[in-house]
């Protein structure tokens, strides 16, 4: 992860007495999950720049805090290491007295808003919308924002640089505040105390904000009551109920697809491809909220089953829906929730029957796909792989979907059935597996099913 700061504000050497960081050297800062390096690439008195690099232990991540295994004390996330929570970490923790306005040797500068330039990268940020402009052009900003590329097209990530004459302090708020929004997600559990970070770094211009409550909801990884409880304080006069409210709107992709109710024939024609298969111990990789497990639960054909999540929010939300560790729940001998990747061999699973992958694909980068592949047909090889994904040819039959965008917006890709088949029998060839294509859900005579199936068996 990477964050630069520059000014022109004569003489622009001054940014390291308000960074209170010595231009002429590198100054390393430790982290509990990593190491933070800030140093100067330029440092001359028409312009100054401060560079802040991150850079993540895996190990450190994996080990989580006082070495605790239970399921929100863990981080392993199959997504690239992207400007996100660790890094407005590791900026509070490097920039500390900065970000309070206070400077002993330049106070009066401290309080002078002074031209910027800031880059960060890389930033996930949403292929479609505007959401970067809306958070941060309010405050001042000129935003531009560079799409990076990846192996097949641009990808989810971007060059974010602002341009704009603020306070140093402020400026660093902004980015402490709206760098992990950006994402909506968080490497450690989030409660009342966020909503203290919140109010202490967000303050006067948060409360002004004309998208305050996307940005308190996304802060705080959508928990509705601190969002409310954040914006109470810092807006008691302004009513945040309907805003906060669409959050039960369902995403596009299930608004999409409610007509035709496939979210429930997908999962139930899982449960019977896995049935068919004879499987009695099946690991649900990217298990989300717990709606197929829910399902395998109550076959008492399955024996053991196990649901892998990168989320922990999501393993909490399953934890409940499938009354775990409550009267009336599956044991826990019968029933796992994992905290893990799909990209990272796994030993708690991998020994089981059949894996299955319900719209997880297409989640991932492409590039991103081999790793997948090599972790699940190759380390774990099960008997039985079932891989639903969506079929891009059906979805110009979707009349509220604009040509050429996804079901969802974390969506990578979305294949034709050409492209899912070369992709499948690939696989099939090379890892010792015979696969069988079909469909789920409504079927056209020429675009074909709304949803696309691979079961491989070996």
């Amino acid at each position: 992860m990477y964050l630069s700061i520059a000014t022109t504000h004569a003489p622009a050497t001054d940014l390291g007495f308000l960074l209170m960081k010595h231009p002429d050297r590198a100054h390393d800062i430790e982290l509990s999950f990593g190491r933070a390096t800030v140093f100067f690439p330029q440092a001359e008195a028409e312009r100054c720049e401060a560079a802040l690099i991150l850079d993540l232990d895996p190990v450190a991540l994996v080990r989580g805090r006082g070495g605790a295994e239970g399921v929100a004390d863990q981080y392993v996330n199959d997504r690239p290491y992207a400007a996100s929570s660790f890094l407005s970490v590791a900026l509070n923790k490097a920039f500390r007295t900065a970000m309070t306005g206070v400077s002993r040797e330049r106070p009066e500068l401290a309080a002078t808003a002074i031209p910027l330039e800031i880059v960060v990268a890389p930033l996930p940020a949403p292929r479609d919308g505007d959401l970067l402009e809306r958070l941060f052009a309010p405050l001042g900003w000129t935003v531009e924002a560079r799409r990076i590329e990846g192996a097949d097209g641009p990808s989810r990530y971007v060059e974010l640089r602002l341009a704009g004459t603020l306070r140093l302090a402020d400026a660093l708020g902004h980015l402490y505040v709206l760098i992990p929004a950006m994402d909506a997600d968080k490497h450690y559990w989030v409660g009342d105390d966020e909503v203290e970070k919140l109010v202490a770094k967000g303050g006067a211009w948060l409360a002004a904000h004309p998208e305050r409550e996307t940005i308190a909801r996304r802060f705080l990884k959508n928990r509705r009551s601190l969002a409310r409880a954040a914006l109470a304080r810092l807006a008691p006069d302004t009513e945040a109920e309907e805003d906060l409210e669409d959050e039960k709107a369902p995403p596009r992709e299930e608004a999409l697809e409610a007509p035709l109710r496939l979210h429930d024939r997908r999962l139930d024609a899982v449960v019977g491809l896995l049935k068919e298969a004879g499987a009695r111990s099946v690991a649900d990789l990217g298990c989300g909220e717990g709606r197929l497990l829910q399902r395998l639960v109550k076959e008492r054909g399955f024996e053991r089953v196990i649901g892998l999540d990168a989320s922990t929010r999501a393993l909490e939300r399953a934890r409940e829906r499938l009354k775990l560790d409550r009267a009336g729940g599956p044991s826990m001998e019968r029933l796992s929730l994992l905290h893990g990747a799909l990209t990272y061999r796994d030993a708690r699973w991998a020994d089981v029957d059949a894996v299955a992958l319900v719209e997880v694909i297409e989640h991932l980068d492409a590039d991103r796909l081999p790793t997948l592949v090599e972790i699940v047909f190759g380390a774990a090889h099960p008997k039985t792989v079932i891989v639903t994904t969506p079929n891009a040819e059906y979805n110009a039959l979707f009349n509220a979907l604009p040509a050429g965008a996804f079901r969802h917006p974390d969506h990578r890709f979305e294949w034709t059935r050409a492209q899912f088949h070369d992709w499948a029998g690939a696989i099939a060839e090379r890892r010792g597996y015979s696969v069988a294509l079909s469909g789920i859900g409504e079927e056209h005579p020429d675009l074909g099913p709304v949803t696309q199936v691979a079961v491989f068996s070996r």
